[in-house]
C-alpha cells in the first residue's frame, strides 16, 4: 500500500527542484551570464556551449547509475548524492560576477550535472508512490507541485531584482540552492524503495554487475519495440523543449528588451499556466493515452512559439501571452513524457530504462543547445557583415526556427508510436513474453 505521505514527499523534490529549473536555467542566471558575466552574441554560444558540456556528461554516468540503482535499489541515495552537487555549485554561483567566465560556466556545469543526473532516479522512484492506473495524474500532480515551487522561489527572488543592482543579482542563486535543499528532504525521509533488491551474484562487484546488466539492458531493449520508436521521438522533440527552456530568458531578453524583473514575472506566469498544463494533460493521458496528451501538448507548444515570428519585436505584452501557452503545454508534454517510461519499462528494470533514455536524451540535448547557440551566433555574424539593421535579433530568430523544427520533426516520429493503455489493458508491446526477449537476446 502506497502512503499518502510517501506520495506527497515525492510531490516535494518537485517542488524544491524547480527553484534551481526556475532561478537557474529559466529567468536569472540564464539572462545574468549571457549580458553580464560574457557580453553579446558570444554569450549566447558559450551559455549553449556549457548546457551541452552538461548534458553530455549526464548521458555518460546515468545509464550506469540506474542500473546500480535498480539491482541494489539505491535511488534514493544516488538521488541524495546529486542533489548535494547542485545544491552546493548552485550556491557557488553566488561568487560569479563580471567577466568570470571559467568559473561560472564551471559551476554551472557542475550544478546542471547534479540537477539532471538526480532527476533519472526521482522519475524512477514514479514507480514507488503510483500504480499504472494513477501513474499519468500523479506524474501531473508532482510536476504541478514543481511548477508552485518555481513561483514561490521566483516571488522570494523579486525584493533582489527590484533594486535594479546587477551587484545583488548573484543573492538570487542562493536562495536558489537554499530552497531545493529544504524541499528535498520530505523525499529522502519518506519515500519507499518497495521492490525488494536483487542479491549480487557470487564474485561480482556492484560496478562488474552493472556493467553486465547495461550491456544486457542495450540488447534486449530492441526487443521493446514500442520503447524504442517512443525513445526515437522523446530524443527529438525533447531536444526542443531543453532549448526552449535553456534559452527561454535570453530570447525574452533579446528579441523583447525585457530586464531581470520582468523575465521573473515571465517565468512565474509561465510556471502558473505549466501548472494547469501538467494536470490536464496528466488526465488526458490516463483517459486517452501518453501518446495523444504529449502531441496535443507538442502542437500548442509548436503554434504558440510560431507566433514569435509575427510579433513586433518589443512589444512585451505579446510575448507575455505566447509564453502563458507555451509554458501551459511545455510542463503538459514534460510531465507525461515521463509517466510514458513507468508504462513502457518493465517494473524491475526502470531506472535502468530511464538510464537507457537518459543516453539518447541527454547526449541529443548536447545537439540541441549547440544548434541553438550556433546556429543564432553565425546568422549574427551573417547579418552583421551584410549591414543588416538588429543583426543580434536576426541570429536570435533563427535559433528560435530550430526550435520549432525540432518540436515538429519530433511530433511526427511520435505518430509512429502505438496507443499506449492506462486503464490496465495490455498492449501488443507490454503482451511480449520474456521468452521473447530471451530469445531475441540469443539471436544476437
Amino acid at each position: 500500500m502506497i502512503s499518502r505521505r510517501s506520495r506527497w514527499s515525492w510531490y516535494f523534490y518537485d517542488f524544491g527542484n524547480s527553484a534551481y529549473a526556475s532561478i537557474i536555467l529559466l529567468a536569472v542566471f540564464s539572462a545574468y551570464f549571457k549580458n553580464t558575466v560574457v557580453g553579446g552574441a558570444e554569450g549566447t554560444r558559450l551559455w549553449g556551449i556549457a548546457v551541452g558540456i552538461a548534458a553530455v556528461a549526464v548521458a555518460l554516468i546515468s545509464p550506469i547509475l540506474g542500473t546500480i540503482a535498480d539491482f541494489t535499489k539505491f535511488k534514493k541515495k544516488f538521488l541524495f548524492a546529486f542533489t548535494v552537487l547542485s545544491v552546493v555549485f548552485t550556491a557557488l554561483l553566488f561568487f560569479v560576477r563580471e567577466g568570470d567566465v571559467f568559473s561560472g560556466m564551471l559551476f554551472f556545469i557542475l550544478a546542471e550535472i547534479g540537477y539532471r543526473a538526480s532527476q533519472v532516479f526521482y522519475d524512477a522512484l514514479l514507480a514507488d508512490v503510483s500504480t499504472p492506473d494513477t501513474i499519468g495524474a500523479i506524474s501531473g500532480k508532482g510536476w504541478a507541485m514543481g511548477m508552485v515551487g518555481g513561483i514561490i522561489a521566483l516571488v522570494l527572488v523579486i525584493p533582489i531584482q527590484l533594486t535594479n543592482n546587477v551587484d545583488n543579482t548573484p543573492y538570487a542563486f542562493l536562495i536558489a540552492a537554499g530552497f531545493f535543499l529544504l524541499s528535498a528532504i520530505p523525499t529522502f525521509l519518506w519515500v519507499r524503495e518497495i521492490h525488494e533488491a536483487e542479491k549480487l551474484p557470487e564474485n561480482e562487484s556492484v560496478l562488474l554487475h552493472a556493467f553486465k546488466n547495461l550491456a544486457k539492458t542495450f540488447r534486449s531493449v530492441k526487443s521493446y519495440k514500442e520503447f524504442i520508436k517512443y525513445t526515437v521521438s522523446f530524443l527529438v522533440y525533447n531536444d526542443g523543449i531543453m532549448m526552449l527552456m535553456d534559452f527561454a530568458a535570453i530570447i525574452g531578453a533579446t528579441l523583447f528588451g525585457l530586464g531581470m524583473i520582468e523575465l521573473v514575472i515571465f517565468v512565474i506566469l509561465i510556471q502558473i499556466t505549466g501548472a494547469v498544463g501538467a494536470l490536464i494533460f496528466g488526465r488526458i493521458a490516463d483517459k486517452k493515452s501518453g501518446k495523444v496528451a504529449v502531441l496535443y501538448s507538442l502542437l500548442v507548444l509548436i503554434v504558440s512559439i510560431g507566433a514569435l515570428f509575427f510579433i513586433p519585436n518589443h512589444v512585451q505584452i505579446w510575448f507575455f501571452v505566447v509564453g502563458a501557452f507555451a509554458g501551459f503545454s511545455l510542463s503538459g508534454a514534460q510531465a507525461v513524457s515521463r509517466g510514458m517510461v513507468v508504462q513502457l519499462a518493465p517494473p524491475e528494470k526502470t531506472a535502468e530504462f530511464y538510464g537507457f533514455l537518459s543516453v539518447a536524451g541527454r547526449t541529443s540535448t548536447f545537439i540541441g543547445p549547440l544548434v541553438f547557440g550556433t546556429l543564432s551566433f553565425r546568422m549574427h555574424n551573417w547579418a552583421v557583415n551584410n549591414g543588416l539593421e538588429n543583426a543580434e535579433e536576426y541570429g536570435m530568430l533563427w535559433g528560435v526556427g530550430s526550435i520549432i523544427a525540432f518540436l515538429l520533426v519530433g511530433g511526427l516520429l511520435l505518430m509512429f508510436v502505438k496507443r499506449i493503455q492506462t486503464n490496465g489493458q495490455v498492449t501488443e508491446f507490454e503482451a511480449e513474453t520474456e521468452a521473447d526477449i530471451e530469445a531475441d537476446i540469443e539471436v544476437d
